[in-house]
C-alpha cells in the first residue's frame, strides 16, 4: 500500500470542527460530519481520521452516534480516537464502526492495559503520540505528561505496536508545515510505522513527510481551507 493521505474529521458536540493548536477557544470552522465524510470518501480517501474532541477531554467517548452515522454512509476505513480509556469504551468504538482505534492518554497512564489491547487486537491499536515542546500531552492536549517523546516511542515499541500517529500540537491547524525533525527522530527510533500529523499545508509538505519516512499523513485544516486538493494529493503522493 502506498502513502496514505488521511482526512481528519474532528468532532465536537456532533459537529465537524477545526481547532488551532487543539485550543477549544479557537474553533475555526464547522460542518456536518456525515457530509464531510461523504465528500472525502467520494474523492477517494481510503481512511478517515475521526477525533472525538469532547471524549478526549471527558475521558470517555462522547460522539459515538456521530461515528455510527459516518459508518452508515461509507465503507471507507475509520480510525477513531478520543476518550478511549477502558475496555467498554474500546468495545463501543469498534461496535460503532471504527476499524482501528488510537490511544494516547492511556499509553501514558495505563501502559499495561494498552499492552493487553495490543495482544488482543493487534494492529487495530494505534499509538497517538501528541507532543508539545518535546513533552507528550494528555487529556485532550490539555495537560503535559512527565514523559518526553523518546520515552513514549520506546514504550510503544516495547509493546509491539505496529503504527503510531505523531502530532506536533503547536503546528496543528496552523498551516506552517510539519515538524520534520521530530518525525525523522520517531521514524528512526521506533519499531513501528509512523503517520505524520500537524501542520500539513501543501503537496510539498506531504512529500516531505513521506521522504522523512512516514507511511501516511493526516490532513485537516489544509483540506478545509482549500490549500490541499485531496484528489491531487492522493494522485501525486498517495501512490
Amino acid at each position: 500500500m502506498g502513502f496514505e493521505v488521511i482526512p481528519a474529521i474532528d468532532v465536537r458536540e456532533g459537529r465537524c470542527v477545526r481547532l488551532a493548536q487543539g485550543d477549544f477557544a479557537r474553533e475555526i470552522w464547522s460542518d456536518e460530519p456525515v457530509d464531510v465524510a461523504l465528500r472525502w470518501t467520494q474523492i477517494g480517501a481510503r481512511m478517515l481520521h475521526v477525533v472525538d474532541l469532547d471524549g478526549a477531554v471527558a475521558g470517555k467517548p462522547m460522539n459515538l452516534d456521530t461515528l455510527r452515522a459516518i459508518r452508515g454512509c461509507t465503507d471507507t476505513a475509520i480510525e477513531y480516537s478520543g476518550g478511549l480509556r477502558d475496555d467498554d469504551a474500546v468495545a463501543a468504538a469498534f461496535e460503532a464502526g471504527a476499524n482501528r482505534i488510537v490511544l494516547g492518554t492511556a499509553l501514558v497512564f495505563r501502559p499495561e492495559w494498552v499492552a493487553q489491547l495490543c495482544h488482543r487486537y493487534g494492529e487495530l491499536i494505534v499509538a497517538g503520540i501528541d507532543a508539545r515542546r518535546g513533552r507528550v500531552a494528555v487529556q485532550g492536549w490539555k495537560e503535559a505528561s512527565d514523559l518526553d517523546v523518546d520515552e513514549v516511542v520506546d514504550r510503544a515499541s516495547q509493546m509491539g505496536l505496529k503504527r503510531a500517529i505523531v502530532t506536533d500540537i503547536e503546528r496543528d491547524g496552523m498551516l506552517g508545515g510539519p515538524n520534520l525533525d521530530v518525525l525523522r527522530d520517531v521514524v528512526e527510533r521506533g519499531s513501528f510505522e509512523v503517520i505524520a500529523s500537524g501542520g500539513m499545508s501543501s503537496i510539498e509538505d506531504l512529500k516531505a513527510a513521506r521522504d522523512a519516512g512516514a507511511v501516511g499523513a493526516i490532513v485537516g485544516q489544509a483540506l478545509y481551507a482549500g490549500r490541499i486538493d485531496l484528489a491531487e494529493a492522493i494522485s501525486r503522493v498517495g501512490s
